[in-house]
């Protein structure tokens, strides 16, 4: 089992910000941790020591912090993006060719600018047990970040909710992939095109194909720093309360 983490985006929403710094490398918490630091000591939590970070821009940020890992207990391994590889499904097809990661392997996917204290184990444990293709991780209650009208016929607004809690599961950007079925379809996909999106691409792809894409659904707490507003307006209380079994 690999825990392959996505590191490096140039956040460009994350602007100014990641003009100085890598977007995973962003601090978060009273303790000032960098983001990633906190999905390390999660994946470390439960028991996934065997970790690759996919590292492109501002990467001696990250390799200087982290080195190989071991003053987090855990053993990290990095590569660089292949530019001859687009998006996060070429970088994960890249980690194959290079050797870094094995068909024969269960990967689990972390998209490097989520926070999360999601049951990791379970998810895997879900994977393994329905022998999937691939597990998705998936919020419920999710709250819309915009308010949403109710319009009648005749376009008269009947009713409007600030920010109300969508009732459908959205994708929280953590995964599981059984690895050689990954490995066959990125290839297949990639002969098509030369940028890839495992949540945009390869998924679809798999169920379209009839293969075995199952759902977690978890209550777990998640937050997506992407945006420059998301961080701006992200409580720190939520690091320091939800988290901090991490770091002891």
């Amino acid at each position: 089992m690999k825990a392959i983490i996505f590191c490096g985006g140039k956040g460009v929403r994350l602007r100014p910000l990641t003009y100085y710094l890598q977007k995973v490398m962003v601090p978060v918490g009273s303790e000032q941790r960098p983001i990633v630091e906190y999905v390390i000591r999660l994946l470390r939590f439960h028991k996934l020591d065997d970790i690759v970070l996919m590292v492109n821009y501002k990467a001696n940020q990250i390799i200087n912090y982290f080195d190989n890992g071991s003053r987090f207990k855990v053993n990290i391994t990095f590569l660089h993006d292949n530019p001859k590889f687009g998006g996060t499904g070429g970088a994960l097809l890249n980690a194959f060719f290079s050797g870094t990661i094995s068909e024969d392997e269960t990967l689990l996917i972390y998209y490097g600018d989520i926070i999360s204290n999601i049951n990791l184990s379970e998810l895997l444990n879900l994977h393994i047990k329905t022998d999937a293709a691939a597990t998705v991780a998936l919020s419920t209650d999710f709250p819309l970040r915009v308010g949403v009208a109710e319009i009648m016929d005749n376009g008269q607004i009947s009713r409007f909710v600030e920010k109300p809690r969508l009732d459908k599961p959205v994708s929280i950007g953590i995964l599981a992939l059984n690895g050689k079925v990954a490995l066959n379809h990125l290839k297949k996909l990639m002969e098509k095109q030369s940028n890839l999106d495992i949540m945009g691409d390869l998924l679809p792809h798999l169920i379209v194909v009839g293969k075995h894409v199952q759902a977690y659904t978890t209550k777990a707490s998640w937050y997506d720093l992407g945006t420059i507003e998301r961080y701006e307006k992200l409580d720190n209380t939520f690091i320091d309360d939800e988290l901090r079994y991490l770091l002891e």
